[in-house]
């Protein structure tokens, strides 16, 4: 009796106390899920100090304890972040801090001459604010991260004056890509009528089309160095495969990652006929920077037994020296290339197009942007705003070119529920917008608040389907007779990385976008020895 009195009261409140309730609700409900599959990993890394037989040949009890120590820190890092994004978050909305910004905004505007009219105006000074507060408030965290349980163990390369300067380079290139695109946005969504949702669809995807293409040739280098993988028995081999299986590659090149951090990776990126493949230099053992400032620093020849070296030399080849041989990088590549060959990527630009797959961004500071623009929105404005996120983010969306489309296509199908949505009062009404209804605003609602459980939902059926093309293209790697190296690719970058191989399933099934290591090996382990 008493909790159908309480549903009763509760269906009498009005429609934008039960809004902002339900926001509220289903934020808090996300975090606790979050939050309990995150503890039952944790337990893994507790319980878990021996390497279970069957990675007996795969791990030693070394790497085991180092990969196990790494990801409780990152662990007790991430609840702790967590926590202090949704407190933040939950803050934000009990306090009117939407609201208030967006007040200050138009106070700013005024300062300037600007009144009410200009709403894009406003919008824009709302945008600048509104990433410069989570730029200035996710620092801490990507500090500690960086310079604490990175450089804990061994990942970190990064100055404290290399970091700031990259920060504040990212904040400017962020707001020269997302404040005349944001303009330029709501511009469409003012005058293109009852039909401004297929305008404003249309001209997201052409710009995510533009971003993705200019990024690795005139973003990218802005950041990091970039240079043509030198000829070699390499280059010549990647060209083959490339060839053999009708891959249009026109250039390969080596990025400086190693100035940054040893974690690795490889990408691709281009259209149509002009696709290009990017190598990290942490990814190369033979190219390896880091590998190289070992060698100069000694003084001396590269020296296969070490011996001549100092102590010290040799703690640093220990610690420093990773990557794959050249065999191992054309499996990895192999796989990357599977990916293009089986149209995962098509596949997946068709999904996205009548789909918004996006869950929580997890970040700590704003960085300049490679995604659609009312992800741009979201991203910026919406989860930097109200969650945290990581610098790396770019190099993520990037570093799995069917993903990154899935991640940075435009919906149409959520252009056109937004349209539906943008003329109701009480959305604007539950989050203190009572006087006028601002098209950012709109933007920012329905996409990051209204649209949460549909994002929560297909964002696990993404990671599902992610999975499914990850053996996919580990099949078609094997085709291409690349069987026993990518075994052992897959191997030493888990080693390189510190990837704890050991998961729970509940939190895997819900998170990992990749297979666990061990259900990749055994599926190549089947065809390797046959």
């Amino acid at each position: 009796m008493g909790m159908s009195a309480s549903l009763d009261a509760m269906w009498e409140m009005p429609a934008e106390k039960r809004i902002f309730g339900a926001v509220l609700l289903f934020s808090w409900t996300v975090y606790l899920w979050e939050t309990f599959l995150a503890q039952r990993q944790r337990r893994i890394y507790k319980t878990t100090t021996r390497v279970p037989p069957e990675l007996g040949q795969i791990m030693d009890a070394e790497t085991f304890e180092k990969s196990r120590l790494y990801q409780l820190d990152k662990s007790t890092f991430s609840f702790w972040s967590g926590l202090y994004s949704e407190v933040e978050g939950t803050l934000i909305l009990l306090f009117g801090g939407i609201p208030y910004l967006w007040r200050l905004s138009g106070r700013f505007c005024g300062y300037a001459g600007f009144g009410p009219e200009y709403e894009i105006t406003q919008s824009l000074v709302f945008l600048l604010l509104a990433t410069l507060f989570s730029a200035l408030t996710g620092l801490p965290w990507s500090l500690y991260n960086t310079f604490v349980i990175e450089e804990k163990h061994g990942f970190n390369h990064q100055t404290l004056e290399f970091f700031m300067k990259d920060a504040i380079k990212k904040f400017i290139v962020t707001q020269c890509i997302l404040l005349p695109v944001s303009s330029l946005l709501l511009y469409i969504i003012k005058i293109g009528g009852d039909y401004f949702f297929i305008y404003a669809w249309l001209f997201t995807l052409v710009v995510s089309l533009v971003l993705v293409t200019i990024y690795a040739d005139y973003i990218a280098p802005l950041f990091d160095k970039f240079t043509p993988l030198p000829e070699g028995k390499l280059k010549q081999e990647i060209e083959v495969m490339a060839k053999n299986i009708d891959f249009p590659l026109t250039k390969v090149y080596v990025v400086e990652g190693s100035k940054r951090s040893s974690h690795s990776n490889a990408y691709f990126y281009g259209f149509f006929k002009n696709k290009r493949i990017v190598l990290f230099d942490t990814l190369l053992e033979e190219y390896s920077v880091l590998n190289k400032d070992i060698q100069e620093e000694s003084g001396m020849e590269p020296r296969n037994d070490g011996e001549g070296d100092s102590e010290e030399m040799k703690a640093k080849v220990k610690n420093k020296k990773q990557g794959c041989k050249n065999e191992e990088v054309l499996a990895v590549l192999g796989h990357e290339l599977g990916h293009w060959k089986l149209g995962h990527t098509v596949k997946n630009i068709i999904i996205s197009q009548t789909t918004h797959p996006e869950r929580h961004c997890d970040a700590t500071a704003v960085h300049f942007v490679l995604i659609p623009v009312y992800c741009i929105i979201i991203c910026t404005v919406g989860s930097s705003f109200f969650l945290p996120s990581k610098l790396n983010d770019i190099r993520e969306l990037i570093s799995k070119d069917w993903l990154r489309n899935v991640k940075v296509m435009n919906s149409f199908l959520c252009f056109f529920l937004f349209a539906v949505l943008i003329g109701r009062k009480e959305l604007f009404a539950a989050f203190g917008f009572y006087d006028c209804q601002p098209t950012l605003i709109g933007l920012l609602i329905i996409f990051q608040f209204i649209f949460s459980p549909y994002n929560e939902v297909l964002s696990f059926c993404l990671t599902v389907l992610s999975r499914r093309f990850e053996f996919q293209a580990d099949a078609f790697a094997k085709k291409l007779g690349k069987a026993k190296d990518l075994y052992s690719a897959l191997i030493k970058l888990n080693k390189d990385n510190l990837g704890f191989p050991v998961s729970d399933w509940l939190f895997s099934m819900w998170h990992y976008s990749h297979p666990p290591l061990l259900e990749r090996l055994q599926a190549l382990r089947s065809t390797k020895q046959d």
